[in-house]
């Protein structure tokens, strides 16, 4: 079983407090490279590269919001279409896409745009795609104590469609079903409701 350590992402340290040290790192990577970063047009390219992987690499604290079920609501909750942008842990390219998450409430509903949060939370570091599913469905199981919870993510990875094999459009699915969701017509409809 997962412990909520586990779940929690290791904070990343201030990544603009080292942009200077990441700036020199990025011209001497490009130097080994052979890219000349002497001339006007890339003089300001590895601040530029710096200052993006800083951007991919950093996301903002939030406070989990929920609220009481007072109704009772005990339908599927769908969120569709989240962005989810990250960067392959093998390769430090980015993948991008589209979460989609639902869920049986219990006894607590979650503030809908907590959702993009807790996806851009486990996003913003290195990451595989299964990895980052499974997290996030696990969070929000722990966190939220739902009847169930479901998560699917398509990405396409640019370790693949830009290097390697360059099979461009190809996107990847993957998908974390946890409680009532991992059986039956729950499964179902949260799978139909997708499309």
């Amino acid at each position: 079983m997962t412990t909520y350590s586990e779940l929690s992402p290791t904070p990343v340290p201030h990544v603009a407090d080292r942009l200077d040290q990441a700036t020199e790192a990025a011209a001497a990577f490009l130097a080994a490279l052979g890219v000349d970063c002497d001339n006007e047009s890339m003089a300001r390219s590895p601040r530029r590269m710096a200052q993006a992987y800083a951007a991919m690499l950093s996301s903002r604290p939030f406070e989990m919001t929920t609220f009481d079920n007072d109704e009772g609501y005990d339908e599927l909750v769908l969120v569709r279409a989240i962005p989810v942008q990250s960067v392959c842990e093998h390769h430090l390219l980015p993948f991008t896409g589209r979460a989609h998450i639902g869920y049986l409430p219990g006894q607590r509903i979650l503030g809908l745009s907590k959702f993009a949060r807790v996806v851009q939370m486990f996003a913003r570091r290195p990451q595989v795609q299964e990895r980052l599913t499974q997290q996030v469905a696990d969070w929000i199981d722990h966190e939220l104590t739902p009847r169930g919870v479901g998560v699917v993510i398509e990405a396409e990875h640019t370790c693949m469609t830009l290097r390697g094999v360059r099979a461009a459009g190809t996107t990847t699915r993957t998908s974390a079903l946890r409680g009532a969701l991992r059986d039956g017509a729950t499964r179902a409809e949260f799978l139909t409701l997708l499309h």
